[in-house]
């Protein structure tokens, strides 16, 4: 039988009371306030041996050497079997094994109406989302996706996991990539022209030439337009251009630059780009849009969006 949740002896140092969580021990340690009356209570056996000193009987003739002999005697056998009694209660307490796995552990009478505190948490975190506070934006992490490990680029938010052997030159890819960075370059404020501008760019870093001038699929020997036009981001107004590209080597893939204004601080211009190997070792396609339609401002998950989503009244 499992023992329930609570507060119990320590089983590496008697004298305090450690958490129990119902499966193992916690870090959560306290003193116990426990009085004489409880004690005597919950203890009567240990209370009988520390609480209540063995009187030892000492003989009518105090002179006699005989009677000294025996008072030594008998003090000598009580004060051993008192050591051996506290050695065998502190022998069992060793040890951090499930209370009960010997005897059942008895609750102190102090035991808490609820659960000991927590280890810290954050109040935002939330394994299914990515937050991205520079961008002021969070993305859902959908099956199949994970939050970046082991990548250089530091604008990456989102990666399928695991890595494969680059078809062109050595080095390691990734089958689906996302990146969302702030717009820098210019002060163009317009989501269409940007997303135009950046396609391009996005293409060629991720299937002609990357930044240390490695070409991971030899280059790009043609692109076609796949799709383009507003979408809703985040409760913002943005604009999307998808091309599907083709390499020398591999099966190329699918590439998306969307550009719309962030809703924190100046109101920056925000670039998120979908990169995604074509073929059955890619992702779904259909995730680009999913991923869009699951991006939220930080702090606001009741705001929607996504491809064909009417257009909020913040433009």
């Amino acid at each position: 039988m499992t023992t329930p949740p609570g507060w119990y002896r320590d089983p590496s140092a008697p004298h305090t009371e450690r958490w129990w969580d119902g499966t193992a021990w916690t870090e959560h340690r306290r003193t116990p306030e426990v009085s004489q009356q409880q004690l005597q209570h919950h203890y009567p056996q240990q209370q009988q041996s520390y609480a209540q000193p063995q009187t030892v009987p000492m003989p009518a003739r105090a002179g006699s050497g005989r009677a000294k002999a025996v008072a030594l005697t008998t003090a000598a056998a009580v004060l051993v079997a008192a050591i051996v009694t506290g050695a065998v209660v502190l022998s069992r307490d060793d040890g951090d094994s499930e209370p009960g796995a010997r005897t059942a552990p008895t609750p102190t009478a102090t035991a808490p109406t609820s659960s000991p505190p927590s280890p810290s948490e954050s109040a935002g975190d939330d394994p299914a989302v990515v937050v991205d506070e520079l961008n002021g934006i969070t993305l859902p992490v959908l099956d199949g996706w994970a939050e970046p490990k082991n990548v250089s680029d530091t604008d990456i938010v989102l990666t399928t996991p695991g890595t494969y052997r680059c078809p062109g030159d050595d080095g390691l890819c990734r089958h689906g990539t996302v990146l969302s960075r702030t717009v820098t370059a210019n002060d163009e404020k317009s989501p269409a022209t940007l997303a135009r501008q950046d396609i391009s760019d996005a293409a060629d870093l991720a299937y002609d030439r990357d930044r240390i001038d490695r070409r991971p699929f030899r280059g790009i020997t043609s692109h076609k337009l796949v799709e383009q036009g507003p979408v809703a981001v985040a409760g913002r107004t943005g604009h999307l251009v998808r091309w599907r590209v083709t390499t020398e080597v591999g099966p190329g893939g699918y590439v998306q630059s969307m550009a719309f204004p962030s809703s924190v601080g100046s109101e920056s211009m925000v670039m998120v780009r979908y990169v995604f190997d074509a073929g059955e070792d890619g992702p779904p396609l259909a995730d680009m849009d999913r991923i869009t339609e699951g991006i939220r401002p930080v702090g606001d998950e009741d705001t929607s969006g996504g491809v064909g989503s009417s257009i909020g009244p913040t433009q």
